[in-house]
C-alpha cells in the first residue's frame, strides 16, 4: 500500500479524531492569511490560550457529563457566583489564598452534588435539574454583588493565575529576546511524547493489537512534535508560559489519564455506552453520577477563579454563556451527543476552536451578531458530522 493510500485510510479510521485538528489548522491558516499574520503573532497566540483556559477547563468537566448522557446546564453561573465568593473571601473575609482556593473548589464539588442529588435519585431530567441551578446561581451572583456591584480583587498572587506567566532562566545568554524555560518545557515535552507513543505501540504490538505502519507511525510523531515546539516557540516570543495555561494543561493531562488509563474512566465509558447494561454488569451508575457532576463543580470553581483573576475582579454577569461555550467546544471536540464516545483532549482542540473563530473574527472587524451565526453553524456542523459518522459505523 502506497503512502497516499496509508494517509487515506487512516483519516477515514478515525475521522472524528482527526477532522477537529484539521479544522484547527484550516481555521488558523485562514485567519492567518486574513490578517497579514497578526493572529499567529506570539502576543496574540498568547491572548487566545489565556482565553480558552477557563472555557476548556469547563469543556473538559462538560465531556464527562455529556459521556454519561446528562447535560449541566449551571456551570456557567455557578463559575461566575463562586469566582465573587473568592472575591468576597479575600476583599471581605481576608482570607489568604491558599484558604480561599480549596475553599472554593469544595463549595464546587458540593454544588455539583446537589445538582447530581435529583437527577441520580429522583430520575429527574438532568437538562431540568441542572436549568433550576442555572436560575439559581445566577440570582445567587446578583445577591452577594448586590450591594458593592463589581469586586475588585487586589491580591496580586490571586491575580497572577489569571495574568502571570512561568519565571524564565535569567542565566543563559542564549536566544535573547526568547523564553527559555517554555522552550525547554516544549522540547521535554515531545521527547515525553515520542518515549509514551513508542512504549503504547510496543505494547499493542505484544498483544497482537493493530497499529499504526510505520510510515504512518514517525509521521504522526513529526506532526505532533512539530506542533508542540512550534507553540512553544510562539509562546517564548512573548512572556512565554502562563499560569492559566498550565493550570489548563494539568487538568487536561490529569482527565485524560483518568479516562484512558483507570477502572473509574471506563466506568464512565460503559456508562454512556449503556446504562441499563453497566447497572446490571455491578457498576453503581448513581455513585458515578455523583462524582462526575461533583468534579463538573469543582471544575467551574476553577473556571470561575481562572476567570475572576484574569479580569482581577468579580462582576454582576461573570459566567453568562460559559456552559454554552462548554457544551459547544464539547460537541466541536468529538463529543457524541448520543453518550459514550469522547475525549478530553479533544475537547480542548473544540475550546481552541471556538475560540481562535473569536479572536480571528475580532481582528477582522467582524460585528458580534456575524459572529454568533458563524460558531453556531460551526456546532451545527459538528453535531451533523457526529450523527453522520455514528450512522455510517452502524
Amino acid at each position: 500500500m502506497s503512502f497516499i493510500q496509508n494517509v487515506q485510510k487512516i483519516l477515514k479510521q478515525n475521522v472524528r479524531e482527526y477532522g477537529m485538528y484539521i479544522a484547527l489548522l484550516a481555521i488558523i491558516v485562514f485567519f492567518t492569511t486574513m490578517t497579514n499574520g497578526i493572529f499567529i503573532s506570539s502576543r496574540n497566540i498568547s491572548n487566545l490560550l489565556n482565553q480558552t483556559g477557563y472555557i476548556a477547563v469547563l469543556a473538559v468537566g462538560m465531556t464527562l457529563v455529556i459521556v454519561i448522557r446528562h447535560i449541566d446546564l449551571s456551570v456557567g453561573f455557578l463559575a461566575g457566583f463562586l469566582g465573587a465568593m473568592a472575591a468576597i473571601a479575600m476583599v471581605q473575609w481576608h482570607l489568604p489564598v491558599v484558604v480561599v482556593i480549596p475553599l472554593v473548589m469544595s463549595m464546587g464539588v458540593v454544588a455539583g452534588l446537589i445538582t447530581a442529588f435529583p437527577v441520580a435519585q429522583l430520575g429527574i431530567p438532568s437538562f431540568v435539574a441542572s436549568l433550576a441551578g442555572w436560575l439559581i446561581y445566577r440570582g445567587a451572583l446578583l445577591l452577594v454583588t448586590l450591594k458593592t456591584g463589581t469586586i475588585i480583587i487586589p491580591n496580586d498572587a490571586y491575580n497572577a493565575i489569571g495574568n502571570g506567566y512561568i519565571p524564565d532562566i535569567t542565566n543563559l545568554n542564549i536566544l535573547p529576546g526568547m523564553h527559555k524555560l517554555t522552550l525547554l518545557l516544549g522540547i521535554i515535552s515531545v521527547v515525553l511524547n515520542i518515549f509514551n507513543e513508542i512504549k503504547n505501540r510496543q505494547n499493542k504490538l505484544a498483544y497482537n493489537f493493530e497499529v499504526l505502519t510505520m510510515d504512518m507511525f514517525i509521521l504522526k510523531l513529526f506532526f505532533t512534535s512539530t506542533v508542540i515546539l512550534g507553540i512553544t516557540w510562539v509562546l517564548a516570543g512573548y512572556n512565554g508560559l502562563s499560569w492559566t495555561v498550565v493550570i489548563m494543561l494539568a487538568v487536561v493531562a490529569v482527565y485524560h489519564y483518568i479516562t484512558t488509563k483507570t477502572v473509574l474512566g471506563r466506568y464512565i465509558y460503559a456508562i454512556g455506552g449503556n446504562p441499563e447494561a453497566a447497572e446490571l454488569s455491578g457498576i453503581d451508575v448513581k455513585k458515578l453520577t455523583f462524582v462526575v457532576f461533583g468534579s463538573m463543580g469543582m471544575l467551574s470553581a476553577l473556571s470561575g477563579i481562572l476567570f475572576s483573576s484574569r479580569l482581577q475582579s468579580a462582576t454582576t454577569i461573570a459566567g453568562q454563556l460559559f456552559e454554552m461555550d462548554a457544551i459547544a467546544a464539547a460537541y466541536v471536540g468529538g463529543v457524541s451527543a448520543a453518550g459514550g464516545v469522547g475525549k478530553v483532549t479533544g475537547s480542548l482542540i473544540g475550546a481552541l476552536v471556538m475560540t481562535s473563530l473569536t479572536s480571528g473574527m475580532n481582528l477582522m472587524g467582524i460585528d458580534i451578531s456575524s459572529q454568533y451565526i458563524v460558531r453556531g453553524l460551526v456546532l451545527l456542523i459538528a453535531v451533523i458530522f457526529d450523527v453522520s459518522t455514528r450512522r455510517r459505523g452502524k
